[in-house]
């Protein structure tokens, strides 16, 4: 009878003791700092803002050739080979292109530097002056980093812009920074033919593709521009070196447009100082990051999550393998069927992703799962509620040999789909949702560090630690970063608030940025230096410290509305809230001042709905007709309402009617930006027709 005492109570004892030991762990400290007063909090490892990890290395252009020649010989830079692109028909009519793609082929490191010097050089002999603005305008490839860090030789100012910029924020980009040499894709260059007419002063357009489109030789004619290959500017430079001419660690690297979930996209002015203490920081954070991980690369080199994140793999050594989302797997949307997607043939051990692009996998994985049903859909339920205890601390769940065994017959096939050798994960960009990094710790098996993070700071606030497994939180703040929380009496947010610290977030360090490139009104708006010249820059963020010193975001300045009765709703918290539906692939709630409730446009998770409906015996021709039904709408209205009470929101936070929408929101069609965050006020006009009718009806 003891024996049997003593095996019930040693678990329970073991699990007290390792909650408690997490939960006690200080993960961020107290900081005296200057500026406002607020509630400031610092890494607990740095007592000061990390600049450099390196002795002597004050710029990027310095770290990448620092590291060609210490991983001279390693594997750099791997794209896949085309074998063949070819068009489906489907059987109304639709066309789709598939691609077969063959094994990575790798340039080394010195290869690559040499490609940059050549590059470089190229770039000089052309005519692009010191003095003069590139931009790249591309998806994410092997040339885009060449190009970049070919550019950083010159000390040239790269100009980033999101390959899926629309045709008027595009323009804007490259005459407000008076670009003289555009660097870009095949079809990327068919755009700025396009609008060639109303570009001010661009006279070079570099093509990463040989093949140059067949218009392109009226606009050499008529603009007096030269459209030189890629090739051929490394070709040119080979031929033709010319001394680097490398810049200091305030010089402007990169201005980088912001998506722009409002308005024109602003330009942010970032140094190679503002940069390298982003990377420096974060060679801290992830754990054993060296010569053996394999990155993959395929979120926008545009947006600072991926560039600093391949910056910070090329100063370990480490290899990046370049893909596409439409790409990344065995099923996705652009593979041949019976081919292989990027994962499964690079077999990456690292990947940074955004939330909507894990919520797609999670979303796959289930729908799968679901299909085929039986003894299969049993086992995999039953493995993930016992690994899902076990995640949560509790230590009757499957851990030792009954974790292997989980391991080896249900999840070793998810893992598979990303390669089956993810050991880190890096999410950014948006809030990740508390099931979703659950799902990817069991089903990856793997940790996910979650970043919080603007363009303005260079990617670099805070970041959770590997050992942390809490949901909701972005970490502590990172080596760089000092975060500091100041009242927001309006919103009813104070650093006095008990139990938690609350307010607007505002980041200071050697990793917040200039400003804006020529808009000095909202520079001084949102960048203050404080009397011991920090700079600190006011996110409009809000947020609350935990005890152990880690930050979660609760809600946006920007955000809050006030309703007829004068109630306020914060509509990113709510979105937030009710994303956890799994009816729900996104969500845009609309709150009217001159009403007194709220309204939402939800995108709907069609596996998730059809199976509901075909569980339900409810008939349909496609999606978009099941979307239309009264029944559709009212099960996703009480799943709504289920998650809002749960999250105990106010009545009046909860929409009272919803317009259910079949066709996902994307950055290609200009209603999310490139980092899946929702562009409020185009959708408002986009879908205004809805949005009255839900208020009229």
């Amino acid at each position: 009878m003891s024996a049997y005492i003593v095996g019930v109570l040693v678990p329970i004892v073991v699990t007290l003791l390792l909650r408690n030991s997490k939960n006690s762990k200080k993960r961020g400290l107290l900081v005296d700092v200057g500026g406002e007063p607020g509630y400031a909090i610092r890494n607990r490892r740095f007592t000061s803002p990390v600049q450099t990890a390196w002795d002597g290395i004050s710029t990027i252009a310095e770290l990448f050739e620092h590291s060609c020649k210490q991983h001279q010989d390693r594997n750099f830079l791997g794209t896949r080979k085309l074998i063949s692109r070819e068009i489906e028909v489907t059987e109304d009519g639709r066309s789709f292109e598939k691609l077969h793609l063959g094994d990575y082929e790798w340039l080394t490191y010195g290869r690559a530097f040499e490609a940059v010097c050549n590059f470089a050089s190229g770039l000089a002999q052309l005519g692009h002056k010191k003095e003069e603005r590139a931009a790249i305008f591309a998806d994410t490839r092997e040339e885009w980093f060449i190009a970049l860090q070919g550019c950083f030789r010159r000390n040239v100012t790269v100009v980033t812009i999101y390959a899926s910029l629309g045709e008027e924020a595009l323009c804007h980009s490259l005459n407000e920074t008076e670009v003289t040499t555009v660097i870009c894709g095949h079809k990327e260059l068919k755009k700025i033919i396009e609008i060639s007419g109303q570009l001010d002063t661009v006279r070079r357009v570099i093509c990463m593709d040989d093949e140059i489109p067949s218009n392109a030789s009226y606009v050499e004619n008529s603009k007096s521009w030269t459209i030189t290959s890629f090739a051929d500017v490394e070709r040119l430079g080979s031929e033709k070196p010319v001394d680097a001419d490398l810049p200091l660690s305030a010089d402007i690297a990169v201005i980088m447009y912001t998506s722009g979930s409002t308005g024109l996209p602003k330009g942010v002015m970032m140094t190679h100082a503002n940069v390298l203490a982003t990377v420096s920081a974060v060679m801290t954070i992830v754990p054993d990051l060296g010569s053996k991980d394999v990155y993959m690369a395929f979120l926008p080199m545009a947006h600072i999550l991926e560039l600093a994140a391949e910056n910070v793999i090329a100063a370990v050594g480490s290899a990046i393998g370049y893909g596409s989302p439409l790409t990344l797997t065995d099923t996705s949307s652009k593979i041949k069927k019976g081919t292989k997607g990027d994962a499964t043939v690079l077999l990456p051990t690292l990947m940074t992703a955004v939330p909507a692009i894990l919520d797609r996998v999670r979303d796959g994985v289930l729908k799968k799962v679901n299909t085929k049903g039986g003894l299969s859909k049993k086992l995999f339920d039953l493995a993930y509620a016992r690994r899902l205890s076990a995640v949560n601390g509790s230590w009757f769940g499957a851990w030792g040999l009954e974790k292997a065994l989980w391991n080896f017959l249900v999840f070793r096939k998810v893992r598979a789909i990303l390669g089956g050798r993810i050991r880190f994960v890096l999410s950014g960009g948006a809030p990740l949702s508390g099931d979703t990094q659950r799902f990817i710790n069991i089903c990856l098996g793997a940790p996910i560090g979650q970043g919080y993070g603007l363009t303005e700071t260079s990617a670099g606030s805070t970041f959770s630690e590997v050992d942390d497994t809490s949901v909701g939180r972005v970490g502590a703040p990172l080596p760089c970063s000092f975060i500091k929380l100041i009242d927001w009496p309006e919103g009813g947010y104070l650093t006095s608030d008990s139990p938690k610290p609350r307010g607007e977030i505002v980041v200071g360090g050697p990793n917040v940025t200039v400003g804006y490139f020529k808009n000095e009104e909202k520079t001084k708006e949102l960048y203050k230096v404080d009397e011991r010249g920090m700079r600190w820059f006011y996110t409009g963020d809000i947020g609350q410290f935990h005890a152990d010193g880690c930050l979660e975001i609760i809600d946006r300045k920007k955000d809050i509305v006030k309703l007829q009765h004068g109630e306020y709703v914060s509509l990113g918290k709510v979105e937030a809230t009710l994303l956890v539906s799994p009816y729900i692939d996104n969500i845009m709630l609309h709150a009217n001042p001159f009403h007194s409730y709220c309204v939402a446009l939800v995108v709907a998770s069609q596996h998730t709905v059809e199976d509901w409906a075909e569980k339900q015996g409810i008939p349909f021709t496609d999606f978009a007709d099941l979307c239309e039904k009264a029944e559709t709408k009212k099960e996703v209205l009480a799943s709504i309402q289920k998650e809002a009470k749960r999250a105990r929101l106010e009545k009046f936070e909860i929409p009272v009617k919803i317009k259910l929408l079949s066709e996902p929101w994307t950055p290609e069609s200009g209603l999310v930006t490139a980092a899946f965050k929702i562009k409020r006020d185009i959708i408002r006009k986009a879908f205004s027709e809805e949005l009255s009718n839900l208020y009229s009806s």
